[in-house]
């Protein structure tokens, strides 16, 4: 079968198990998990609460360094559920004292990994959120950990479990977009200008901050209290929820939003790698980033600008955090298909629409849950459906390491300042030492990175 008759070869529509590989024995249905929550912040309680209203998780445990995270989670899941969960600082403590079945990892990136990887040696099944890690290193080391110990890993990429995601990827596939010669992706974030630097705080009594550094560089603390994330959302300090935009502990708005569309495009699409990556980018409005002992911003770039060279298709990406107006389509993220029938317009919560060459334009409204427009319910019951099954989950931890590859090949070449030819089958630089050197980092005394 020819490349074209895949693509045109279209899935029952909306239909999980069409996409899923058997990876292990099926357990009884309906039956309860152990089930722990490691960070407990915004993203983790909404995770957790899903969890908890499927009525197949007993909540045994919850991790957080910061008890003023903690406590607040503890006391929602007994009021929400009646499980008299236990508190831990120590991911480590958690898995070796509770001896979950399930660890929801819901911390920053540069936490993925290791939570991750320790819960499937212990024996559990992990939910964890995107990107899979901060490095490529880090995610090769947690598809190879779910593997040998065969458990089910799902990455939170939910919109695999959107409904009008579902529904785009069987009309992009029937061929009724035609030949898809190039993609778009691109995000149109909040409008700032420059940004003013912090000043550096005292750590706050409730946070362990050298542990929530943990492997990553232990930078001076600034930021808010977790019960107010609203405060200052367009110049936020590290934690809580700013810690997107430093380096050091995620990769921008790449590591964001971008592993969204790319896991998008690559599930769409039936590709895993790219050959070729080049990206431009700064921080002309945003300023120079500052780092002293005494004040600091940011250092993720407030724009980029991404080419990625797929054998049959090229794909942009392009995000800023200025400029923001609402004028392309009314989607701050979208991604649009152009092939020879028309153009896709597919939307992350704005629903679809296809612009046909002659025609009338179809569309169709995106359902989403509130809050934050998001499809993490559906995505648990695949999640639950995957473990009861032995199969598969629709985002497979080795489905969205492909996807957390195109953010991180962007951050590298960004870095580098040049382009970058990528070899997919043996993930590694084609004759580019000095490339192949930024797929690991050297992990803060005390900690191990994973192999």
């Amino acid at each position: 079968m020819n490349r074209r008759s895949f693509l045109q070869t279209s899935l029952a529509a909306g239909s999980l198990a069409a996409l899923t590989i058997k990876v292990r024995g099926a357990v009884p249905a309906g039956r309860k998990f152990r089930t722990a929550l490691v960070g407990a912040g915004w993203y983790g309680n909404n995770i957790v609460l899903e969890a908890m209203a499927s009525g197949r998780c007993q909540i045994v445990g919850v991790c957080d360094v910061d008890r003023r995270n903690l406590e607040p989670t503890l006391e929602r899941v007994a009021k929400l559920s009646g499980d008299q969960a236990r508190g831990y600082r120590d991911f480590r403590e958690l898995i070796d004292k509770e001896k979950p079945e399930i660890v929801i990892v819901a911390t920053p990136d540069h936490w993925h990994a290791l939570p991750s990887i320790a819960a499937v040696k212990a024996g559990a099944h992990v939910f964890v959120e995107k990107p899979t890690a901060h490095t490529i290193g880090e995610s090769q080391a947690m598809v190879k950990a779910a593997r040998a110990n065969n458990r089910v890993v799902q990455v939170n990429t939910h919109r695999r479990s959107s409904p009008h995601m579902l529904s785009a990827r069987e009309f992009i596939r029937s061929g009724k977009v035609g030949t898809i010669g190039m993609i778009r992706c691109h995000l149109n974030n909040v409008g700032t200008g420059p940004e003013t630097p912090l000043p550096t705080q005292a750590v706050p009594a409730e946070l362990d901050w050298d542990f929530w550094c943990g492997p990553a560089p232990l930078r001076p603390f600034n930021g808010g209290d977790p019960r107010r994330p609203e405060v200052a959302p367009g110049n936020r300090g590290i934690h809580p929820r700013g810690f997107r935009h430093y380096l050091d502990y995620a990769n921008g708005s790449l590591g964001d939003i971008g592993v969204h569309w790319f896991d998008q495009v690559l599930w769409i699409m039936g590709e895993k790698a790219p050959r070729t990556v080049s990206a431009t980018g700064g921080r002309p409005i945003r300023g120079k980033p500052v780092l002293t002992a005494q004040e600091q911003t940011s250092d993720a770039p407030d724009h980029e600008v991404v080419h990625y060279g797929f054998e049959p298709f090229t794909m942009t990406w392009e995000s800023r955090l200025f400029g923001g107006n609402g004028s392309e389509r009314g989607d701050i993220a979208a991604t649009n298909f152009y092939g020879t029938k028309g153009t896709f317009h597919l939307g992350y919560r704005g629903g679809w629409t296809f612009y046909p060459t002659n025609g009338t334009p179809i569309s169709e409204k995106a359902t989403l849950n509130q809050p934050d427009g998001q499809n993490i319910k559906e995505h648990w019951a695949d999640f639950l459906g995957a473990i009861d099954t032995g199969r598969r989950p629709v985002s497979d931890i080795e489905d969205a390491h492909h996807a957390t590859n195109c953010s991180l090949l962007g951050v590298i070449s960004l870095r580098l300042g040049r382009s970058l030819v990528w070899d997919g089958a043996k993930e590694r630089f084609v004759g580019d030492p000095a490339a192949d050197a930024l797929l690991r980092r050297e992990y803060r005394k005390g900690w191990v990175y994973p192999v």
